[in-house]
């Protein structure tokens, strides 16, 4: 008797060497959960990247500006006399000598002298302004920003993506 019941025993733990379906199911359920937490993430973050790199390269002109103006006894420059090439930044005036610097290549940049009274400017992602004889309002929202004419300041505006859209920035020097 105690042989044949070792036997059933033997056969039965012999069969159930595999997961079963409910296992598998469950394993399964996890990845995908794993697989969207992943998809849901990987957008946030290159929106954050590209952000953080515009945001990079408006303070990066800010700070070029503000050098000109430092070492040219306050004068500050003219949108004729600066340029972007293939990343690399030149601040000049007709009478200063220029600042160089360098920002992301393919950076679109515009230099704009403030017109009295300043114009809105309605930034696109991944494009900068920089409006020389302006200075950033008090306040910024939404997509497009009105500079304040004042003489010696320099302003860049550039659009932020959101997940709702863009938003409009403003960095003063």
């Amino acid at each position: 008797m105690l042989s044949k019941l070792q036997k059933f025993r033997d056969q039965k733990t012999s069969d159930q060497k595999g997961f079963t379906i409910i296992e598998v199911m469950i394993v399964l359920a996890i990845a995908g959960l794993i697989i969207v937490i992943v998809l849901l993430a990987v957008p946030a973050l290159q929106r954050n990247g590209r952000n953080t790199g515009i945001r990079s390269d408006a303070n990066q002109l800010a700070g070029y500006a503000s050098t000109f103006s430092t070492d040219n006894q306050g004068a500050i420059p003219t949108a004729a006399g600066s340029t972007v090439a293939s990343g690399v930044v030149t601040i000049n005036n007709a009478s200063g000598t220029a600042s160089k610097g360098k920002i992301q290549a393919g950076t679109k940049t515009t230099f704009v002298d403030a017109a009295s009274p300043a114009a809105a400017v309605t930034p696109l992602i991944g494009e900068l302004t920089v409006v020389y004889g302006a200075r950033c309002p008090d306040s910024v929202s939404g997509t497009s920003v009105t500079p304040v004419n004042s003489s010696r300041s320099i302003s860049v505006i550039y659009a932020t993506e959101t997940s709702g859209g863009t938003a409009a920035q403003c960095i003063g020097s």
